[in-house]
């Protein structure tokens, strides 16, 4: 795996002076301390080809061996052309197909399990995932609700087939569309393409309702957690890390302490 983080931080202090809030209320909330800012010459595609690179150096795999790439970004480069496409050009990995795919905050979860289950199917034997954001371009920064949230960054798994047991054991995927109104970016698409009127009703903006999102992941992660060991026969008792998404680490609840 491959990782960037861009260089300038964003600190709750350095919020705080943009909207009535402070270190310790977002500290308390989210667990967020500071978050990553991409420069004006820094895109998904620029941080998605470095994280992949490391990835490929780091797997000892060269880009031409790669047959999948799939990205996922909220934030997206264009509508299209695809993301995966540009990353696909610009690592030089001739042979591989590639498409995105947009799955917000699950995007690279779900990106991942698409990317081993073609791989158990025998299709393909190598296959790149890509996560990428730069979320700070589509905040309002007069809105504390989401500023506090969001940054900027990509990470990359390389998936190989391989014969020895571990690897993506399990994944599960769910959706729940009738929450869609709860975080959305409603201007841009074919609904509500670019006007002056979108812009000045901040269509292109992130819009969240921070208490229902709040209140849904309390229902749903613990429980996909433990669907998940399930499905490989393990219990908490097994597992000696869970890494959750940032945003949800405050919400994760099991039945056993791990």
């Amino acid at each position: 795996m491959g990782h960037v983080c861009p260089e300038p931080v964003l600190t709750n202090d350095d919020i705080s002076k943009l909207v009535d809030t402070n270190d310790e209320w977002i500290r308390d909330r989210t667990g967020i301390r500071e978050r990553r800012i991409a420069r004006e010459n820094e895109f998904p595609s620029t941080m998605g080809v470095e994280a992949a690179i490391r990835a490929l150096q780091v797997a000892n795999l060269a880009p031409t061996e790669l047959d999948l790439i799939i990205c996922t970004s909220s934030s997206p480069e264009y509508i299209f052309p695809a993301t995966a496409c540009i990353i696909q050009d610009q690592i030089g990995a001739t042979k591989a197909g590639a498409f995105d795919i947009q799955a917000a905050c699950t995007g690279f979860i779900f990106a991942t399990n698409m990317g081993a289950q073609a791989i158990r199917s025998g299709s393909i034997k190598n296959a790149l995932v890509v996560g990428t954001e730069v979320l700070s371009r589509f905040v309002n920064w007069k809105d504390r609700n989401t500023c506090i949230l969001f940054g900027d960054g990509a990470g990359a798994f390389v998936l190989q087939a391989s014969d020895v047991p571990g690897g993506v054991m399990s994944a599960v995927m769910h959706s729940d569309g009738s929450g869609a109104d709860s975080l959305t970016l409603l201007g841009g698409g074919s609904r509500h393409p670019a006007t002056e009127a979108t812009i000045h009703e901040g269509k292109h903006f992130v819009q969240m309702d921070g208490k229902e999102v709040f209140r849904f992941a309390t229902r749903v992660m613990g429980r996909a957690v433990l669907e998940a060991l399930e499905q490989v026969k393990l219990t908490t008792n097994d597992v000696q890390w869970i890494v959750p998404h940032q945003a949800t680490t405050a919400s994760l609840k099991l039945p056993q302490n791990i």
